[in-house]
Parts: C-alpha cells; sequence; structure tokens
C-alpha cells in the first residue's frame, strides 16, 4: 500500500505534467519512461522460462489437452 507522503508526490508530479508545455522535456521523460520500462522475461526464473518455452513448443506442436482434462488434473489446487 502507498504512504501518503508518496501519494502526495504523484499526485504533485501529475499535476506538474498536466502543464508542462515544453516539448523537449517532455520527450525526455518519455525516453526516461521507456529505458525504466523492465521486460518480466528477465525478471522471471530460468526454470519458469523453460516452462513457458515448452509451453510454447507443445502449442506449435498442436500437444494440447482439453480445458476439462487439465481442470480435474489440477482440481486439487483449483
Amino acid at each position: 500500500m502507498m504512504n501518503t507522503q508518496t501519494l502526495n508526490k504523484k499526485l504533485e508530479l501529475i499535476q506538474w505534467l498536466s502543464t508542462l508545455e515544453d516539448r523537449t522535456i517532455i520527450d525526455k521523460l518519455m525516453q526516461f519512461r521507456q529505458t525504466e520500462a523492465k521486460d518480466w522475461w528477465t525478471s522471471i526464473s530460468n526454470e519458469e522460462q523453460q516452462s513457458i518455452e515448452q509451453g510454447i513448443l507443445e502449442v506449435d506442436s498442436q500437444n494440447l489437452q482439453s480445458h476439462s482434462t487439465v481442470r480435474k488434473l489440477y482440481e486439487k489446487w483449483l
């Protein structure tokens, strides 16, 4: 949960951004935003990456299970 001080800072930034007219600053902020965006793929474990890649290979090769079959397999966790 966000604390009040952080929320106030965010609101102050939003207000400032809404009045900003300098295109150079806007462009720099957009560039900063793009460089700060993190790719979720690099934040997951190798095991998770391998599992996803295996799933893609199974889909590509039409090696699929029906929804009802999968529900039965994982029923105790649902």
